[in-house]
């Protein structure tokens, strides 16, 4: 089975605002580039994004590291946020409800396809794919101004 990291990132104008995310899925010596954006959102809905869309673009059975800047989303899924919250109505521990649900339950579908790990990397630190993702999350995020 091969080993495929993914990279993402969102960005935002404004939160909420014009945004953007990005993915770069690695397999061995390839790379496959996503990026895409909206005209109204927020900047944890374009990190999910981020991570979904390169999980959509998986097509054979494979070990996945999704690597993101993002502590909302790492923490999400590490911590078991989000499958807790799920498991309470999207609620979270405090009983207010939980945001961003309709791409945590997308996301989860894919957690429960694949074998997925989740590696949080710090934003703007010299990590190539990871300085890749925030140029063409941004990138995105501006075509979504005009």
């Amino acid at each position: 089975m091969k080993d495929v990291s993914i990279y993402t990132d969102g960005a935002c104008k404004g939160n909420p605002g014009p945004g953007g995310w990005s993915a770069v899925l690695v397999c061995e010596n390839r790379e496959k580039r996503l990026c895409g954006g909206e005209k109204e959102t927020t900047n944890n809905r374009m990190e999910l994004t981020a991570v979904i869309k390169g999980l959509e673009a998986i097509i054979k059975p494979c070990r996945i590291t999704v690597y993101s800047d993002s502590k909302y989303v790492v923490d999400s899924i590490q911590k078991g946020w989000a499958r807790s919250w799920k498991s309470r109505g999207w609620k979270k521990a405090d009983k207010s409800p939980a945001l961003n649900i309709d791409l945590f339950d997308r996301l989860l579908e894919y957690l429960d396809k694949y074998e997925v790990n989740f590696v949080w990397v710090k934003g703007h630190a010299g990590n190539r794919y990871n300085e890749l993702c925030d140029q063409m999350a941004v990138e995105a995020a501006e075509e979504m101004v005009y």
